[in-house]
C-alpha cells in the first residue's frame, strides 16, 4: 500500500528538474553535459590497478608501458565521450495533437556545428512511467538530425512534455555523458471516441420546421450568413461582399437539413463518457460530410466542415470546462 512518500530517489529528480529551466531549444555546454564512468569502466579501473600492482610487484617495465598506455586511451576516451554531446543544440518542434490513449510523435531537431558525432540517443528522464526505449542516431558533421519518440497522453487536455535525457558511451563505453532537458511544449490530448457510438442524433422537430419556414417563397434562397470555409463559390453573394466587404453566403433549405446540433444532454451518462461520445459523433459527422456544431455547458461551437472545424470542435471538447 501506498504511504504517500516519495523516495529519495524521486524527491532528488524532482528537485533537480525543478532547477532546470523549461525551453523547446537546449544548447549543450560545459554547465548542463555530465559525465560518469560506466560499470565497463569502473571495471577497466580496477583491471588497471591490478595490472599497476603486478608490474610493481614483479619489477615488469613492459607492464608498466601497457598499464600507462591504457590509462591514457581511457583519458582521451573521456574527453572523446564529453566532446560528443557538447556544443550541440537540441530543438523540440511542436506535437501534432493526438486522441488520448494513442502515441504522439516528439520530434527532436540536432544541429550540430562541429566534426560528425555517432552514438547520440534519446529516451525519456522517467524510463518508469513513460517508456525506457531509446532512439538512437548520429548528427553529420556541420548539419542536422532527427529524434523521434512516441509520448502516450492517459488523459485529455494538455499534457507537459516529460524531461528528456540524450547520452552518449561512444567510443568505447567507457563513459556516459548526458544532459537532462526540460522541454516548455505541450501536447494536446482530444478525448478518446467511444469505440461503438450510436447513431447520429436526428434534427428535432423544431429545427426542422424552422428550416421550411426559412425557405419562404424565396425558393432555394432561405437567407444570408455568415461565409464558411465549406461554403462553394456559388453560395457567395458577391453583391453584398462588394458593398460590405464581407464573405457571406445563401443558405438553402438543403444546406439548413444537413447541419447537425451535437447538444450535450445528447452525450448521456458521465462528463468524460458524453465527451468520448461527442467526439466519436464529431467525427461520424465529418465522415458523412454533415455541417455540426457543438452546445456544451458555457461553450458553444457554429456548424461547420472540413479538417479545420473538424479540429476545433475536438480542442472544444479537450479543454472543457
Amino acid at each position: 500500500m501506498s504511504t504517500g512518500v516519495a523516495s529519495p530517489r524521486a524527491w532528488f529528480r524532482r528537485w533537480w528538474q525543478s532547477r532546470l529551466p523549461l525551453t523547446d531549444t537546449w544548447t549543450l555546454g560545459q554547465r548542463n553535459v555530465y559525465i560518469l564512468p560506466t560499470r565497463a569502466g569502473l571495471t577497466f579501473a580496477l583491471t588497471l590497478v591490478v595490472m599497476l600492482l603486478a608490474a610493481i610487484n614483479y619489477q615488469l617495465n613492459l607492464g608498466y608501458a601497457l598499464t600507462f598506455l591504457l590509462a591514457g586511451a581511457g583519458l582521451v576516451s573521456m574527453h572523446l565521450t564529453h566532446g560528443t554531446l557538447r556544443g550541440l543544440t537540441l530543438h523540440l518542434r511542436p506535437a501534432a495533437p493526438v486522441f488520448a490513449g494513442e502515441p504522439a510523435r516528439l520530434e527532436v531537431v540536432i544541429t550540430n556545428p562541429g566534426g560528425q558525432r555517432h552514438g547520440l540517443a534519446l529516451r525519456f528522464e522517467d524510463a518508469s512511467r513513460h517508456g525506457g526505449s531509446h532512439a538512437w542516431c548520429d548528427a553529420p558533421a556541420q548539419g542536422q538530425a532527427q529524434f523521434a519518440l512516441g509520448l502516450v497522453p492517459a488523459r485529455r487536455g494538455w499534457q507537459a512534455v516529460p524531461a528528456l535525457v540524450v547520452e552518449t558511451v561512444f567510443p568505447f563505453g567507457l563513459f556516459r555523458a548526458w544532459t537532462v532537458w526540460r522541454p516548455a511544449a505541450r501536447v494536446l490530448a482530444w478525448p478518446r471516441p467511444e469505440p461503438a457510438p450510436p447513431p447520429l442524433p436526428r434534427q428535432d422537430a423544431a429545427s426542422a420546421g424552422e428550416a421550411v419556414l426559412q425557405a419562404g417563397a424565396g425558393g432555394e434562397q432561405d437567407g444570408v450568413r455568415a461565409w464558411r470555409r465549406s461554403d462553394s463559390l456559388r453560395q457567395v453573394l458577391w453583391k453584398k461582399v462588394a458593398h460590405s466587404g464581407e464573405l457571406v453566403s445563401r443558405e438553402t433549405s438543403g444546406s439548413a437539413q444537413r447541419q447537425l446540433w451535437l447538444d450535450w444532454p445528447a452525450g448521456g451518462g458521465e462528463v468524460e463518457p458524453r465527451l468520448s461520445r461527442l467526439a466519436a459523433w464529431v467525427l461520424m459527422a465529418d465522415r458523412e460530410g454533415l455541417a455540426c456544431g457543438l452546445r456544451l455547458p458555457g461553450r458553444e461551437l457554429a456548424p461547420g466542415q472540413g479538417e479545420a472545424h473538424r479540429r476545433a470542435a475536438l480542442e472544444l471538447l479537450a479543454l472543457w470546462p
